[in-house]
């Protein structure tokens, strides 16, 4: 007779309904397995619509949801399984090198690291600070299902495969006014994993110093448009080459997102690993030469000023990056075919500096895109009028977008300024495509080029 006893430690309902729990098997009576940290997720399905199925018996308008269940051992082993759930109950194994649950995910962006990744990190439980992921609402990552290369060994050639699960009601979508994912949450679904691996392969115990970690750049492409139907999108990237000079450690990574329908996002990046004096002393990138309104050879001729709508199809609060306009000039920029520029008052208090990232708070880069793109909305509202039913969709398909990073919007600072040129329009596609400049307090930070709404 085999029996099994199950007790649950933890359980939750958002952003999808999951419990943790441990398990003992038994072999007539005898103890014979014991798993720990059992984990299981219902992505798709929301406390209410669990309230209504457990109160009728019945299903409305609710989709299949996506149940998945991992267990990890407390010590990585390369042998231990990942076993997924599928929705009508039958489970099956599946073997990978390395598999970290959402559990050991959330120890790492908000808990105790060495729960995360084991002994090595003790350090960083209480005693010292240690670069996290972003927490939620702002973490994309549900699991690590395959990891190569040596734990705690700093090297080029290391890679893992992430997993994230569009949940069709994620607040996102509401927040952005249109079932088309915001620009800035793909990024971080590609981004995120190179995090993970960067702490996997112990970037942080190679100084004697804390360090924070910067997002510093990329180059990519995006060929799928992401609507709530999704599902399962599947993040695969890889450290190419790392190097360390002065306390300073850069590493470069490629990235590749995919779901069942193809390919969704591809492209490269790079980090960079900054002591907290180095990050106070940035300058950002005092060269460049940024298409200020406010130049005394701009003509202010059907010069508009204002703030941007509050009303949909723009964004809602909580994705709102950009408040006033500051100026749009139609005919105004290098290529006479639109420029504008826009703000936004730090607020110290924002969600995301709750989120991103834990004892480190700072503006995500991801969310300085938003706001360029949020520009560029504006734009594309004023030359060809509303969107259709689906909205904009920012990046345009099959088009290469760059980004550079030379610094961050801290909670004390007090302006964030974004300066748009429009390079190309395409009237029959209804395709803009623009470069920029996000200004905290002066000091230029961002670069964009080759952005683009269509």
């Amino acid at each position: 007779l085999v029996t099994y006893e199950v007790s649950i430690k933890e359980l939750g309902f958002g952003p999808a309904p999951f419990c943790i729990g441990d398990a003992l098997m038994y072999a007539d009576g005898k103890p014979i397995v014991e798993i720990t940290n059992l984990s299981l997720r219902m992505s798709g399905l929301t406390r209410e619509k669990l309230n209504e199925i457990w109160t009728t018996g019945e299903r409305r308008d609710v989709s299949p949801p996506v149940v998945t269940a991992t267990t990890r051992a407390n010590t990585p082993s390369p042998s231990s399984p990942v076993v997924t759930a599928t929705p009508t109950g039958g489970l099956t194994s599946r073997h990978s090198p390395v598999a970290y649950p959402s559990a050991r995910i959330m120890a790492y962006s908000n808990g105790k690291p060495s729960e995360a990744f084991g002994e090595p990190y003790r350090i960083f439980d209480s005693d010292r600070i240690i670069a996290r992921l972003p927490g939620p609402p702002y973490q994309f990552l549900d699991c690590i299902t395959k990891v190569t290369g040596e734990p705690f060994v700093l090297k080029a050639g290391a890679s893992c495969e992430a997993l994230y699960d569009v949940p069709p009601d994620a607040w996102y979508f509401a927040a952005n006014r249109c079932p088309l994912m915001p620009f800035s949450i793909l990024l971080e679904i590609a981004l995120q994993p190179c995090g993970w691996l960067a702490a996997y392969c112990g970037s942080a115990l190679t100084s004697p110093v804390d360090l924070s970690f910067r997002n510093l750049g990329g180059k990519a492409t995006q060929f799928l448009a992401i609507t709530p139907d999704i599902g399962r999108l599947t993040t695969n990237v890889k450290m190419t080459s790392v190097s360390s000079s002065v306390g300073m450690i850069i590493q470069h990574y490629t990235m590749l997102v995919t779901c069942e329908r193809g390919k969704v996002y591809e492209g490269t990046t790079y980090f960079g690993f900054f002591a907290k004096e180095a990050l106070e002393n940035q300058v950002g990138m005092p060269n460049a030469e940024v298409p200020y309104l406010t130049s005394p050879d701009i003509s202010l001729t059907n010069f508009e000023f204002g703030y941007l709508p509050h009303n949909p199809p723009f964004p809602d609060s909580q994705m709102r990056m950009i408040d006033e306009i500051e100026g749009y000039l139609p005919k105004g920029g290098k290529h006479r075919l639109g420029q504008i520029q826009g703000r936004i008052k730090v607020d110290p208090n924002a969600w995301f500096f709750q989120a991103h990232f834990y004892q480190d708070p700072v503006w995500p880069g991801s969310l300085g895109l938003e706001s360029f793109l949020q520009l560029l909305k504006f734009v594309a509202w004023k030359k060809f009028g509303n969107p259709p039913e689906n909205g904009w969709q920012t990046v345009a398909m099959n088009r290469v977008h760059t980004w550079t990073y030379r610094g961050q919007v801290l909670p004390k600072d007090s302006t964030v300024t974004v300066v748009l040129e429009v390079t190309e329009e395409d009237s029959e596609k209804r395709r803009l495509t623009a470069d920029g400049f996000l200004i905290v307090d002066g000091r230029i930070i961002y670069q964009m080029v080759g952005f683009t709404l269509e």
